[in-house]
């Protein structure tokens, strides 16, 4: 029922312009913003009202919202698919869970390593990982730069492009760098071929004292023992933690070399406050929650195909892909946990740019396109303000009032109608606590609308497809080519 009252509700305020709301209440910004920790959410631009956030909040009931969280962070087999739980939250939890003693064996374990590495020989840290195993590393290794303790010098080898692994080979060297292969499953094709020539670039460098300058991150430890990586020198990831949600685990190691353990434990500490208060916060004053139900909203009542991520914040420009993973990957579903096509629409496509860049290149077609996309403004405040930051924060604030507000005049009006939502997420710092807290509120806010959504948030057998079909055409590029006329005709053109 209250998905049909949520359908009456939109007809009912469609035509509702918001700066005629602002107008007539001096308190739409109180009362549609709150902070939780360092995180303040002002989400006042939205097309909503009072009853609005009550009809979703109902329906939110309604699907039971409350129970699912308590069986995922009970863990509970929330990925029914693969009859697992998704108990990454339990990494960064200080009370008791089912796995806190495994997690505090193996966190010891870093750290210890995390020591010898920082006193030791090596300059250069390499990670070699796709997906999850690159995303989170170096998403918050550049946003937490100026947390550093010590000169090690970062870089990332994901795809199978040459040019790409060359480029990194030109900046290191042999004797000082440290290769950390990350795979959850160590069949990812790509890690394994560069991983392969990494070792085969080393051994002619090093000869046999090549391999101890590799360590693993993986859920199955005896493949990179076949890679004669010893087993002190491989971390685990355990089946509980998806790729996309892992930078908590072993995968964080980069960022763990990077700023010590116990900057480490603050990102954990911080992704741990946003759990607690999406545990335990009414759905109406619930971070998570509101701006999942803000994106259910424009979805599914107002036809909206997308959503933009913008990071005011040089530091946070790997927020847009690592956010594109998050969301797409978990709730790009078409079909429920009863395996029934569904007959809406659920995740958008993520989409964004950092800084004043947007604002004069795609932000043209969020003003004046025929498409409702509503979009995330991010700011992080600087304690010693400067003439910068005023423009990066006026420049976000001006671009969210023009989204809403238009251009209420003849011509103008018709191409500058406004009425155009968005959120301001205002971080006080950019911390290794405040991170913990952002990356944490968008994951809940992913795991709500896939529950709203009925779709499992953490299977990917889009991903596995596509790793399936892989072998079979690779074969063919060099042997028999067999398949559809699309696929032989286009290994035909690149045999040629």
């Amino acid at each position: 029922m209250s998905w049909e009252a949520l359908a009456e509700h939109q007809k009912t305020i469609a035509d509702s312009h918001m700066r005629d709301w602002f107008a007539a209440d001096k308190q739409r910004f109180s009362q549609f913003s709150l902070q939780i920790d360092d995180i303040f959410l002002d989400y006042s631009r939205n097309r909503i009202t009072e009853k609005t956030m009550q009809l979703l909040c109902e329906f939110a009931d309604q699907q039971q919202l409350s129970q699912r969280i308590n069986a995922f962070f009970g863990g509970e087999a929330v990925n029914t698919t693969e009859k697992r739980p998704a108990l990454h939250t339990a990494l960064r939890a200080s009370k008791h869970t089912v796995v806190k003693d495994e997690i505090s064996k193996e966190r010891a374990r870093l750290y210890e390593f995390v020591t010898q590495v920082q006193q030791g020989k090596y300059k250069h840290i390499v990670n070699v990982g796709i997906g999850g195993s690159y995303l989170g590393p170096l998403l918050t290794t550049h946003a937490l730069k100026e947390f550093a303790i010590s000169p090690l010098q970062f870089h990332f080898i994901s795809c199978v492009d040459k040019m790409a692994l060359d480029e990194v080979l030109t900046q290191i060297d042999p004797e000082t760098t440290l290769f950390i292969i990350s795979s959850k499953s160590f069949t990812t094709a790509e890690t394994l071929l560069n991983t392969e020539t990494l070792i085969r670039w080393m051994s002619e460098k090093l000869g046999k004292k090549a391999i101890a300058h590799f360590v693993a991150v993986t859920a199955k430890p005896e493949k990179a023992r076949a890679l004669s990586i010893p087993s002190e020198r491989i971390f685990p990831v355990w089946d509980w933690v998806g790729g996309r949600y892992s930078i908590w685990s072993a995968i964080g190691l980069p960022l763990m070399l990077m700023i010590g353990s116990k900057n480490f434990d603050a990102f954990l500490a911080g992704a741990q406050a946003m759990d607690e208060h999406f545990c335990h916060a009414d759905f109406n004053k619930n971070m998570p929650v509101i701006m999942a139900l803000l994106g259910i909203w424009y979805i599914n009542f107002f036809d909206a195909k997308a959503q933009v991520i913008a990071p005011y914040s040089q530091r946070l420009r790997y927020l847009i892909p690592y956010l594109q993973q998050a969301d797409m990957e978990s709730n790009g579903k078409s079909v429920n946990h009863q395996n029934e096509q569904l007959s809406y629409h659920t995740a958008p496509v993520i989409f964004g740019e950092a800084g004043c860049n947007a604002q004069h290149t795609y932000h043209q077609h969020l003003h004046q396109g025929t498409q409702l996309i509503p979009v995330d403004f991010i700011f992080v405040k600087n304690k010693q303000r400067n003439e910068h930051d005023d423009m990066l924060f006026a420049s976000a604030l001006s671009q969210a009032q023009a989204l809403m507000h238009g251009m209420a005049h003849d011509q103008a009006y018709r191409e500058l109608s406004g009425n155009r939502p968005s959120n301001i997420i205002l971080l006080n710092q950019l911390t290794p606590h405040s991170l913990g807290a952002l990356l944490a509120l968008y994951e809940h806010k992913i795991f709500v609308q896939g529950v709203l959504w009925n779709v499992n948030s953490f299977d990917q057998w889009g991903v596995e497809l596509g790793k399936q079909l892989l072998p079979e055409i690779l074969q063919q590029l060099n042997g028999t080519i067999s398949g559809d006329a699309s696929v032989a005709g286009l290994v035909k053109e690149y045999r040629k």
